[in-house]
């Protein structure tokens, strides 16, 4: 959707007379050449080595990974790096190294960053980067996770992913829409199988406050529905307070109400990085309890709810313990989605092709048929 907006440090060692000292002086060189990812990747090291290797060292050094924030700045890693530096060298086995290091090599060569590194080595956290710092997220067994194998979305020549289950697509393909996708010929898009579109309704203003509808917002849901384009909506939210979460989900009814909307009403999540955004200084509690208002209001009129949002929302804009009931709509540019936990529509592409349309669009994935129901 449209409004959604490591340097390392030359560590010298004197090398080991022995084939430890060799392996040593060869990691660092490798680190040196890498500035921008030798503090995340010798913390990687150490954690992966150490952990095959030394179980005292583990315990350590998850002590300092416990951390109350899980959160990280570039000095504090710089600590974490000298530190790891030391134990990887006496602990680490040659076979372990070279494994690890053969894993970097191809994770460098494929072009990948630091970010997507460590996710490959903690698999069992959330890593997100953001602002300039990284964040560990431990998955957590409180919360629904989804079923699908990654190994089973498939991206066919026009980047169209679907899902598949004994050889055939489960899966639906959809778009969502707004005025940056200019006039739509929706007869074309029916006709290349786009089975269901989210149209943005609107948005709140995020300096003034005023509520304000999508201009196409009734050319799109008309057009959709003459041609059996299965339609939801999305607003844009910016509420600052339970009141103006209730009001904007009061204009979404009343906004809808003429059509046949089967597919969830959706409130959009989204940080915005506007020094006058009026949410700018808003805290996790008080977005999550405002998500909670838009719902239950959306859910009294007979819609289904929906929250959509990036990593950075449901990670640390949201408590998801708190929206677990309400279905989730993730957006993840990838051929992958990297998200553990439930969600019913994945939105892969924000420059997809969709006949009917001229330029990018949003293409999404969805899990749920609302269209039977």
């Amino acid at each position: 959707m449209r409004e959604m907006n490591v340097h390392g440090k030359k560590h010298k060692k004197k090398r080991r007379r022995s084939e430890n000292g060799i392996l040593v002086g060869s990691i660092i060189l490798c680190l040196v050449t890498l500035s921008a990812v030798t503090i995340c990747l010798m913390m990687v090291f150490k954690y992966r080595a150490v952990q095959m290797e030394n179980a005292v060292v583990m315990e350590e050094l998850e002590a300092i990974r416990t951390d109350e924030t899980m959160t990280y700045t570039q000095g504090e890693v710089d600590a974490m790096l000298a530190h790891a530096v030391e134990e990887a060298a006496e602990q680490t086995s040659e076979q372990v190294t070279n494994e690890l290091l053969a894993k970097l090599k191809e994770l460098m060569l494929s072009g990948e960053g630091t970010v997507a590194m460590l996710r490959y080595f903690y698999p069992d956290e959330i890593v997100l980067a953001d602002a300039g710092e990284f964040h560990f997220f431990p998955i957590s067994d409180k919360l629904r996770h989804h079923t699908y194998n990654e190994e089973q979305f498939v991206m066919d020549d026009r980047q169209i992913i679907s899902y598949f289950e004994n050889g055939e697509a489960v899966s639906h393909k959809g778009i969502d829409v707004s005025k940056y996708q200019g006039e739509i010929d929706w007869e074309e898009v029916a006709a290349d199988d786009v089975e269901y579109a989210f149209i943005r309704l609107g948005i709140r203003g995020y300096t003034e406050g005023e509520i304000l509808e999508d201009e196409t917002f009734e050319d799109n849901i008309k057009g959709a529905r003459r041609n059996d384009i299965d339609v939801g909506v999305y607003f844009f939210t910016q509420a600052t307070s339970v009141e103006e979460a209730e009001e904007e989900a009061q204009y979404v009814i009343d906004s809808i109400e003429p059509y046949k909307v089967k597919y969830p009403v959706v409130i959009d999540v989204e940080a915005v990085t506007n020094t006058n955004a009026r949410t700018r200084e808003l805290t996790m509690e008080e977005r999550t309890e405002y998500c909670i208002a838009f719902c239950e209001k959306i859910k009294e009129a007979g819609y289904e709810p929906m929250i959509y949002g990036n990593l950075k929302t449901f990670m640390l804009m949201l408590d998801l313990e708190k929206l677990e009931e309400y279905e989730k709509w993730i957006a993840y540019y990838d051929e992958q989605v990297y998200y553990p936990y439930a969600f019913k529509v994945w939105q892969y592409s924000d420059s997809g092709r969709v006949n009917g349309i001229e330029g990018d669009v949003d293409l999404n994935i969805s899990f749920g048929d609302w269209s039977d129901e």
